[in-house]
């Protein structure tokens, strides 16, 4: 463990953010797990609920630079596919 006040105060920080982006990767991969399981259940209205909320999740993730941007944009071009294939 650090001695130093600002590596102690660094370890911290990095404590605090990893928590937070621990819990931001759990919501992204959940809202996706949503949109897959109502894609393949093929219940249209879920699907189209499930991706709206999952594109404001991965919009917030990649704005937090939790995801990199091409990540979330891949991710939300993948999803709206799949869910638009259904119609």
């Amino acid at each position: 463990m650090a001695n130093h006040k600002s590596a102690l105060k660094r370890h911290r920080q990095s404590l605090k953010r990893n928590a937070r982006n621990t819990a931001v990767k759990t919501r992204v991969k959940n809202v996706v797990k949503a949109v897959r399981v109502a894609v393949d259940t093929n219940d249209k209205e879920q699907a189209q609920v499930a991706l709206k909320t999952a594109t404001s999740v991965l919009g917030k993730a990649a704005s937090k630079n939790v995801l990199h941007a091409r990540t979330a944009s891949r991710k939300i071009s993948r999803l709206t596919l799949a869910v638009n294939k259904m119609a």
